[in-house]
């Protein structure tokens, strides 16, 4: 497309709704011109930040910040896509109000998590809910622009008639092999079976979905319980978290700078970890790295065990005191969690623990 002769948008310009698209219930995109013609230069994966009327808030407005949904290879629109939430108050305006022909200020675009400028070759996008939004920016991009595309892009929901863009993404996968479309959801509809993944995002799912994960550059974009379960799941089995990168949906930061640091607990091979099996009277000093029920088994002791994988559930056992860094594949219970069980197989000491055995 040759822009040589468009000026390019400036958030002095109000920005005009054209067009408002229903995806799934509570959400919707809304496309945005410029009045003056102006192109968008963004670069995929960046955000904006609309003024929104709330008139029983202080000053009448408030300001929400919107991962940008379109592509930056279509330049003429620019669009969102927005979900309520329970307690929305600007969201909530859009979706009530929001007409083609209303005017609203914008401010952006910003941000930092884009893939625009990776050199990698193989990607694997995983979001949750509306956090798909920078996902299929990308995405767009690179089948726009003509890349040989080699994504595995998962998106998890609560249920299949909430997936956003799951139409769309499938139109785009069935004209290029390279993106592989896995959903993961909670719960299937009523009255309409689901044969896809279902349940919580887990490690044994990740190695059915992309089992070249290791290979992949990572970008993750959800709540940050999803995105730290995320993180521990990849972290578990080994991979380079130097090739991961996230983004909040609630919390989009503009700069490098803003990034917040993740301080997730990592078993480190160098530190040691003391465990004292009390029923036995047995203490022995092993790596974070190596796992309660290897440890166990080290000592000549028995922790009955299944899948070990933190699946069946069949090595159980009380944890008495201390830490341990455990992610787990569903076998166990919040509840269980909450009385001090752990799972042995996949459960690394951190410090000094003792444990039922």
């Amino acid at each position: 497309m040759n822009m040589a002769n468009k000026s390019f948008w400036k958030d002095s310009e109000i920005l005009e709704c054209v067009s408002v698209v229903p995806e799934v219930p509570n959400t919707a995109t809304f496309s945005f011109r410029s009045p003056s013609g102006a192109y968008f230069d963004y670069k995929p994966g960046q955000f904006v930040t609309l003024e929104i009327p709330a008139p029983d808030q202080p000053g009448g407005v408030v300001h929400r910040t919107y991962t940008i949904s379109s592509s930056p290879s279509r330049p003429g629109l620019i669009a969102v896509t927005v979900k309520a939430q329970e307690g929305s108050i600007g969201t909530r305006w859009m979706l009530d109000n929001l007409k083609p022909g209303m005017r609203m200020k914008a401010m952006g675009p910003a941000g930092v998590f884009t893939n625009a400028d990776s050199k990698a070759s193989k990607y694997l996008f995983i979001s949750a809910g509306s956090g798909i939004t920078p996902m299929m920016s990308m995405t767009t991009y690179m089948w726009d622009e003509g890349h040989d595309l080699d994504i595995v892009f998962i998106n998890c929901a609560k249920r299949p008639s909430e997936i956003i863009f799951k139409q769309g993404l499938e139109r785009m996968a069935s004209r290029a092999p390279g993106l592989d479309l896995k959903f993961v959801v909670e719960e299937p509809d009523p009255y309409s079976p689901w044969t896809g993944y279902q349940g919580q995002f887990n490690q044994l799912m990740l190695g059915l979905m992309a089992q070249d994960y290791l290979d992949r550059e990572v970008y993750c974009c959800g709540p940050e319980p999803f995105m730290q379960a995320v993180r521990e799941a990849l972290a578990g089995l080994g991979f380079n978290m130097d090739n991961y990168f996230q983004e909040s949906f609630g919390a989009p930061v503009k700069t490098e700078a803003e990034q917040p640091d993740l301080d997730d607990v990592i078993p480190d091979d160098e530190s040691k970890a003391e465990i004292h099996f009390t029923s036995s009277d047995v203490t022995i000093k092993v790596p974070e790295t190596e796992t309660v029920l290897a440890a166990a088994r080290s000592s000549g002791l028995n922790i009955p065990s299944g899948c070990t994988f933190g699946v069946c559930g069949t090595c159980k056992v009380k944890k008495t005191k201390g830490e341990v860094h455990m992610v787990h594949n569903g076998g166990i219970s919040e509840e269980d969690v909450e009385d001090g069980f752990i799972l042995a197989c996949c459960s690394h000491p951190i410090g000094q623990v003792e444990i039922e055995c």
